[in-house]
């Protein structure tokens, strides 16, 4: 009988064993994630196809718009700096606390209006500047999908999420750049034409827009407070904790300032400081490029056929490449601390003369070699940077952080090009404006090789002690005992 009671009670302790099968309600969520993953990937993939958007600056050049190159250069491309530093931080706030479907909806709202005021034909430069204000709404409110993808799926289906969204818009991205230069090269079609094919793939964007889930919580102003809620406690938790009971004002108040003070005791860090930096800086100077490249491409080759403008293939091109090169940054294996300085100079610099490649050559097959090389390079160290500051840091202080370099950028970027490009500073033409983009990364560049050379020396002085030390330690020889002295423990001992 006790061996058979013994048995029972090990069957019983057996896990059980059912074929790879899930239980229902186990089965149901995994179903729901995949078609979430395949709609939000969808979705992503088709709001990223507007094949005229690498030929807005032919465009508004040539003789359906016919506009100026001052008037392009210095009154209306201006403006996508200032209006996405004006509703950077706004849209940021809203994103959360709207839980990001409707500023999905507004970035859909704002795609209709920009190509809706291209395909009116409207030639004021009063109408464009509107045009690039709600260009400049659309590039804010990217944060919302960004961000909104990880609201609806575990911490553990992060990474995999993240990955299959970001393929997808690059892949949405160099599909639309294909598609528009195949139009225009093989197909003859007009630039106004694709404007208005354009507007109808917005317009399904925002039909697509409509069917997403809104989620119950958000990353900072929603969160779960139910006490069945399965969620793991986040750092906001802890910190929202110590703020109950402190009269009436909100603990989400009380949180923002404490992240605040928490980022101010993180830039100490050397590592998360020094990317952080580069992100701040270089980045300005790289969205400055991508603005006037096309005008640039423009200048330097003028077009007489709408066929021999291959704004679409570069821009397909320079995608492609930085897909490739941030996938191969993630295999770069190196000491971080010790390198970085150099690997941020060495890059920088590279961009410098490229810059100057494409201000000083008048072949236009060069220069365009040169801008996908460009942001070739920039996209490798993205990644990398990615990593560097979120390494040490909870998701909320990572998304602070990203959010609060992002506008450090755009507000340096803004006023660059108010001192620069706007027709009520210097209003430096095209080719002026990049060598003072040529002078600025090169600058940087001699700053990042200094600070690697500071770092290469203080590296140095700290392993010549070590080195020392280990030279005059004595060395560690085995000696042979005298058979009478061996015990049958110790065969050797040490002089």
């Amino acid at each position: 009988m006790a061996p058979r009671i013994m048995l029972l009670s090990c069957c019983r302790a057996m896990p059980k064993n059912d074929g790879a099968k899930k239980p229902a309600p186990e089965k149901v969520l995994d179903r729901r994630w995949k078609l979430q993953v395949c709609y939000l990937c969808f979705y992503g993939f088709m709001t990223q196809i507007r094949p005229g958007e690498s030929f807005i600056t032919p465009y508004l050049l040539g003789p359906d718009q016919n506009f100026t190159k001052a008037e392009v250069t210095n009154a209306i491309t201006p403006v996508l700096s200032y209006s996405y530093m004006a509703v950077l931080v706004p849209i940021f706030l809203l994103t959360d606390y709207l839980r990001y479907k409707p500023v999905l909806v507004l970035q859909s709202l704002s795609h209709i209006s920009i190509w809706l005021l291209l395909v009116v034909r409207g030639t004021s430069v009063l109408a464009m500047q509107l045009m690039e204000f709600f260009y400049g709404i659309t590039m804010a409110a990217r944060i919302a999908y960004s961000s909104y993808i990880f609201s609806l799926v575990a911490p553990s289906r992060y990474q995999r999420m993240a990955s299959y969204s970001r393929s997808a818009v690059l892949l949405g991205v160099f599909t639309s750049s294909v598609l528009g230069q195949l139009c225009v090269t093989l197909g003859g079609v007009p630039f106004l034409t694709l404007n208005y094919v354009s507007l109808g793939f917005v317009s399904f964007g925002l039909i697509l827009t409509l069917f997403l889930e809104r989620p119950r919580r958000s990353l900072f102003f929603n969160r779960p407070g139910g006490a069945g809620d399965a969620a793991v406690p986040t750092e906001l938790d802890r910190m929202a904790g110590g703020d109950s009971g402190r009269g009436t004002r909100g603990w989400r108040d009380m949180v923002l300032c404490r992240m605040l003070q928490e980022l101010g005791a993180l830039a100490r860090q050397p590592q998360l400081r020094l990317w952080s930096l580069w992100w701040v800086f270089n980045s300005a100077g790289y969205y400055l490029m991508l603005y006037y490249a096309h005008i640039l491409w423009n200048e330097i080759s003028p077009p007489t056929d709408n066929r021999q403008v291959y704004n679409g293939g570069v821009d397909a091109a320079s995608t492609l490449l930085g897909a490739v090169a941030s996938f191969a940054a993630g295999y770069v294996k190196i000491r971080w601390k010790l390198w970085s300085e150099l690997v941020i100079g060495v890059v920088t610099a590279f961009q410098a003369g490229l810059l100057l490649l494409m201000n000083s050559t008048t072949n236009i097959w060069l220069c365009y070699a040169a801008y996908v090389l460009f942001r070739g390079s920039h996209q490798f160290l993205v990644p990398i940077a990615i990593f560097q500051i979120a390494t040490s840091l909870s998701k909320e202080l990572c998304a602070l952080v990203f959010g609060v370099n992002t506008f450090f950028a755009t507000v340096l970027k803004t006023i660059i090009t108010i001192i620069v490009a706007d027709k009520r500073g210097l209003g430096l033409s095209v080719h002026p404006q990049f060598y003072v983009y040529f002078g600025y990364f090169t600058l940087l560049a001699v700053v990042y090789l200094l600070a690697a050379i500071r770092v290469g020396v203080q590296h140095s002085h700290r392993r010549q002690p070590v080195e020392l030390a280990l030279a005059k330690e004595p060395c560690q020889l085995p000696v042979e005992i005298p058979a009478q002295e061996k015990s049958p423990e110790a065969g050797t001992i040490r002089a």
